[in-house]
């Protein structure tokens, strides 16, 4: 019952969605039925081509993001405790963060081609930054006492960062991640918009030009919705990675 009351809004757009175009509220044209995007977005799975974008994109969201984690976690880590390492990251990070990751993507182009490097190369800049903050904030927001009384007892500044300031952090750094999972869609589309041979985002921008409108918005709603499965799959494990903080 939660879950549908949760969810009753959707219902209520889609209801919408569904009636203004039949009633003449609306062009047909500009904003298909609902019920014709859901009747074009199942045909669209019956052919392979559907998998073959989807199988692309997925990969450079992932490989991207991927990446983004394990260098942002450590240099937010190494940020927070070692002086010269936050020297040299925090202008670079200052700098780059309120840009909007959007305007490299001609730069990627050039640099790398049209091909999935220029599209994972610039997920990983853009998803970086999140996590790299968020790492940083996590390690500097834990209590002096755990580190004073953990030195106390002989740890290592190595173990100190990982038995103490890792398990601290890792609520932060999980919301950051979560955000960076978010921004990764977002610039994986974009890209493809703008300059691609496959994926999700070349794909609606293909349907797009060719006035297919139906199966355009079928797509977009495929990636919604992966991004939607995406987000819930990890809201699940952060749950389960940080049970053991109640």
């Amino acid at each position: 019952m939660q879950a549908l009351i949760r969810y009753l809004p959707l219902l209520i757009i889609a209801i919408v969605w569904e009636i203004a175009p039949r009633t003449g509220l609306v062009s047909d044209t500009l904003l298909p039925p609902f019920t014709i995007i859901l009747r074009d977005g199942a045909s669209l799975f019956a052919d392979n081509d559907i998998y073959y974008h989807a199988g692309a994109s997925l990969f450079r969201a992932f490989s991207g993001l991927a990446i983004a984690i394990a260098f942002g976690v450590t240099a937010g880590l190494t940020m927070a405790f070692y002086t010269p390492v936050r020297i040299v990251l925090n202008p670079i990070v200052q700098m780059f963060y309120p840009m909007p990751k959007s305007a490299l993507i001609p730069v990627m182009i050039i640099w790398l081609g049209i091909g999935s490097a220029s599209k994972i190369v610039l997920i990983f800049i853009g998803c970086m930054l999140p996590v790299v903050i968020s790492a940083y904030n996590g390690a500097r927001g834990v209590d002096q006492v755990y580190l004073w009384s953990a030195r106390s007892l002989g740890a290592s500044e190595r173990e100190v960062l990982r038995e103490i300031v890792l398990p601290a952090a890792m609520p932060t750094i999980l919301n950051g991640i979560r955000t960076a999972l978010a921004i990764c869609f977002v610039l994986l589309v974009s890209s493809e918009l703008l300059i691609s041979t496959e994926g999700l985002g070349f794909l609606i921008g293909l349907l797009g030009e060719n006035g297919v409108y139906p199966t355009m918005f079928a797509v977009i709603f495929i990636v919604i919705a992966i991004g939607f499965t995406a987000d819930r799959i990890y809201l699940y494990i952060s749950r389960r990675a940080l049970a053991w903080l109640e």
